[in-house]
C-alpha cells in the first residue's frame, strides 16, 4: 500500500528530447517517511494455506481509493499518474 501510495502521489520517471532526466534517487521523486500514511495490518492465522505473495493484491485498490477520495472531495477525476501538485491544480481548472 505504501509503494502505491507513493506510485499514485509522487513518482515519476522525468525525461526529454535528450533521454531520462531521473537518473538516481535524489532525482526521483519517492513518498518520503514523514508522508508515509498510518497502516493498520491484521494477520489471518490460516496455517494451511500456501504461501503467497500478498502485497502485490493491494496495488490497485490502493490507486483506486486515493483516486476515488480526490474525485468524491472535489467531483473531478484525474486520470494520471502521479497526482502531484501541478496536475492537481491543472484538474481542478
Amino acid at each position: 500500500m505504501i509503494q502505491s501510495t507513493s506510485w499514485t502521489l509522487h513518482e515519476e520517471v522525468r525525461f526529454d528530447r535528450g533521454g531520462i532526466l531521473s537518473r538516481d534517487w535524489s532525482t526521483y521523486p519517492i513518498l518520503t517517511m514523514p508522508e508515509v500514511p498510518k497502516v493498520e495490518v491484521a494477520l489471518i492465522n490460516r496455517p494451511d494455506e500456501r504461501a503467497l505473495g500478498a502485497g502485490e493484491g493491494s496495488q490497485g485498490p490502493t490507486v483506486a481509493a486515493i483516486a476515488n477520495a480526490f474525485a468524491h472531495a472535489t467531483g473531478k477525476r484525474i486520470r494520471d499518474l502521479p497526482f502531484h501538485a501541478a496536475r492537481v491544480k491543472a484538474t481542478l481548472g
